[in-house]
């Protein structure tokens, strides 16, 4: 069974149903119970056209919950009859889609939550991650935002700052997680590029590119982390480089900053940088500084902690982590990579070691650990 082939036909298939009148919590129903068949059925006969076939069964499976429930009989007469059998519109529903999940109804947090666990196919536990709250928080954020547009009509589309959110955020996890959906999001951004002419969508296409470039360099051959200033620059996709940094210059000469704009200013820095003792900290920290004004977040101070700490010394940066909440997540992280910077060994040592039993994720528990364990050997 195909899994990534289903995942990818999943939007689609949910956006064809929400356009023909299914409201957004019955349709995602219907689309779950259609994959579950999809998975019983197709290894013995996979159909010539899965993306018709899942429309076909997802939509009998709407149809067959409309009936059963009395309260929406009137959704049910006005639902049509079903599709005919073949191929569906050969079109993208799912850009459309996000913007459907963006609906003014719903509060921008809770969209983005709604679109990530509906449309980009995250798990509870790592949108709660991506937003820093507990698992059961984002759980009910999102069981609330369901009840919100159940029997809604989806014919406003939500604004493009929600929608860009939710791609960010569907990018980083595709980047860093555990599903690989960075290609999609950057396809997904590519067309918002071509259909809206502002300057923080082209930062955020920027941005994704930037990051994307250095994708082969984060992990060696066994899957452990390569921190950057370890990164062998010449894996780096400098086509992509050229391309992000291109489009970012267009954006930042429109003189319309914001958020995706300062972080593709910081990212273009690291990529132009030959050498990682050749880049240019004192301007990241300028870039970090517009960064904090504009979405005053503490994660973007934690970072801009570290670019202190290279710009202007270590014991400057602990400073700045100083200020900060010491709960935020990789804040014990980050104390022992500027205590190692400043010399104090055993107090990084343990931080690591402390930082490792934080980490949510196999891959940086495993490179916490390893420093911790370089260090301890040093001793």
């Amino acid at each position: 069974m195909d899994e990534v082939l289903l995942r990818s036909l999943t939007p689609g298939v949910l956006a064809i149903l929400v356009r023909r009148g299914a409201d957004f919590a019955a349709a995602e129903d219907a689309v779950q119970d259609a994959l579950i068949d999809a998975v019983r059925v197709w290894p013995a006969g996979p159909p010539r056209d899965p993306k018709g076939w899942l429309v076909t069964v997802a939509w009998r499976r709407f149809l067959d919950a409309t009936r059963a429930d009395v309260a929406r009989r009137r959704r049910e007469e006005s639902a049509g009859e079903e599709p005919p059998p073949g191929a569906p519109p050969a079109v993208d529903d799912t850009l459309q889609l996000y913007f459907l999940c963006a609906h003014p109804s719903l509060t921008p947090s809770s969209a983005v939550a709604l679109t990530l666990r509906a449309v980009g196919g995250l798990t509870t536990r790592q949108i709660a991650q991506a937003y820093l709250v507990p698992e059961a928080t984002m759980a009910q954020r999102i069981s609330r935002a369901k009840r919100t547009v159940s029997g809604v009509r989806f014919d406003q589309p939500g604004d493009v700052a929600t929608v860009l959110r939710v791609l960010y955020l569907v990018f980083n996890e595709g980047y860093s997680g555990d599903v690989d959906l960075a290609a999609e999001a950057i396809r997904l951004t590519r067309q918002l590029v071509a259909a809206i002419d502002h300057p923080e969508v082209a930062g955020l296409l920027a941005l994704m590119l930037l990051h994307h470039a250095r994708r082969a360099a984060r992990t060696s051959a066994d899957g452990s982390l390569v921190p950057l200033a370890e990164q062998d620059r010449g894996r780096w996709d400098t086509r992509s480089i050229a391309e992000g940094v291109g489009i970012l210059q267009a954006a930042l000469a429109r003189d319309l900053l914001g958020e995706f704009q300062a972080q593709a200013a910081i990212a273009a820095l690291h990529a132009d940088a030959p050498t990682a003792e050749e880049t240019d900290w004192v301007q990241i920290v300028e870039w970090y500084d517009e960064l904090a004004r504009l979405t005053d977040s503490p994660v973007v101070r934690l970072n801009r902690a570290v670019a202190v700490g290279e710009a202007d010394g270590p014991r400057a940066g602990l400073a700045a982590l100083a200020a900060l909440d010491a709960s935020l997540p990789r804040h014990t992280a980050v104390s022992a990579y500027l205590h190692e910077r400043d010399g104090d060994l055993a107090t990084a040592a343990r931080l690591y070691a402390e930082a490792a039993r934080k980490a949510s994720a196999l891959a940086e528990r495993d490179h916490l650990t390893r420093q911790a364990a370089r260090l301890n050997t040093r001793e």
